[in-house]
């Protein structure tokens, strides 16, 4: 069931889907937004209903904002991704329309970190075999087979804010950390980096999967990256799910070469705990599946609900960019005008100089002023001392580079 939340404010509209944590509501409301929450994922004509005069959305990993999703919400201006990932968001879609993203990329890396040492220490023990013995009855004393981590060689495949904390934790129980990232990454304690995935695999008790949902990374991770592990090894995947073959990761397990496993995430993941859960990992004793919960701590979820929230705000009030996803990273944290001009254009040479003559052609002061640029897009945030005439609104927005123009107060 669905619940429905209205404030005071019918002009300015959130709708936040997928059971957001309540902090989120409370930081939209007191901005003074009407908040409408759903408990689930939304998709076709239910969502693009739901969509219509929305000016934020706020959605987690199960809701896909897609083209057509986007084409039906003409007053959105900004999406939160209450989650690490944005592949649900299609953000060059968002881009062209002047929507700016945001998500929350180190609120829950704490929660997969400890959720990693957790399955690790688990599998090494054999806690998951002890404990379905003892349910079925079973007093089964022997220590073969269940060793510490302390030793033990921890193989870090992407070494970002999830895995190089991991890389330091590990580091405090004492295991030896290696990593392999394709990007130059500085060591944290005594990690060492590979200086590629081959040397990782063949030098490792234990390897652990956090990379990013890059399309490079499909399939990443198949029976060649499997076969080269040691044999009794370790795997866990707690990144994204379509880059490992569950196939081949069965294979290897099914015959002994790898020991255990963990997975949290998935290539299909069902959209509700309604449809059921199919795996090809299934029905093994020596595999750990977890529902997608790698940051699913109500510590974590408090934390993206403030986090999220409060760049939604900043952005619709201010203009801040601070950490989008895809529109320039842009802040002036002290506004130095009464009145200011947020302009997401197309990049191409000349905008700025086509702004500021209409500016001054309308003899408005500027207060001060910020440039920046992503690709094929623009952001310029022009504090203005007087408030824009609609003749100069009219003439901005006519320009051929203009994608998105309004003027906020900021306090």
């Amino acid at each position: 069931m669905d619940e429905h939340e209205r404030g005071d404010a019918p002009n300015r509209r959130a709708l936040l889907l997928e059971n957001i944590h309540p902090d989120a509501v409370d930081v939209l409301r007191g901005a003074g937004f009407s908040v409408e929450t759903a408990d689930r994922a939304l998709a076709g004509d239910e969502l693009a209903e739901r969509l219509v005069e929305v000016e934020l959305v706020g959605i987690r990993s199960r809701t896909h904002l897609t083209e057509q999703a986007l084409a039906t919400a003409p007053t959105l201006m900004a999406i939160g991704a209450f989650c690490i990932g944005t592949n649900q968001i299609d953000l060059l879609a968002a881009t062209r329309r002047g929507i700016a993203v945001f998500n929350a990329p180190f609120s829950n890396t704490r929660s997969v970190v400890e959720l990693a040492v957790a399955e690790m220490i688990a599998l090494t023990r054999r806690l998951t075999d002890k404990s379905a013995a003892m349910h079925a009855g079973v007093w089964d004393k022997s220590a073969t087979g269940s060793h510490e981590v302390r030793g033990r060689r921890l193989g870090i495949v992407g070494y970002g804010n999830i895995g190089s904390q991991l890389s330091v934790v590990a580091e405090s129980l004492g295991m030896s950390v290696l990593f392999y990232d394709t990007a130059d990454k500085l060591a944290l304690g005594n990690a060492r980096s590979c200086g590629s995935l081959e040397e990782l695999l063949e030098s490792v008790d234990i390897v652990t999967l956090h990379v990013d949902g890059r399309p490079a990374n499909r399939q990443m991770f198949g029976d060649e990256e499997l076969s080269r592990m040691r044999p009794g090894s370790i795997f866990l995947n707690l990144s994204r799910g379509f880059v490992v073959d569950h196939g081949a990761l069965r294979s290897h397990l099914e015959s002994g070469h790898l020991a255990g496993a963990a997975v949290d995430v998935f290539p299909s993941e069902p959209a509700s705990s309604a449809e059921p859960f199919v795996s090809e990992l299934r029905g093994l004793p020596n595999v750990i599946l977890t529902p997608h919960v790698g940051g699913s701590t109500e510590e974590a979820q408090q934390d993206i609900g403030n986090f999220v929230a409060g760049k939604l705000v900043r952005y619709v009030d201010q203009g801040s960019t601070a950490l989008s996803v895809n529109l320039p990273s842009l802040d002036l944290f002290e506004p130095a005008g009464p009145y200011r001009l947020l302009y997401v254009h197309h990049n191409v040479p000349g905008v700025l100089a086509q702004v500021n003559s209409l500016v001054a052609g309308h003899g408005l002061n500027l207060e001060g002023q910020l440039l920046g640029t992503r690709g094929d897009v623009g952001y310029v945030i022009s504090d203005l001392a007087s408030p824009p005439p609609d003749e100069l609104l009219k003439g901005l927005e006519a320009l051929e580079a203009t994608v998105h123009l309004r003027v906020v107060r900021p306090s």
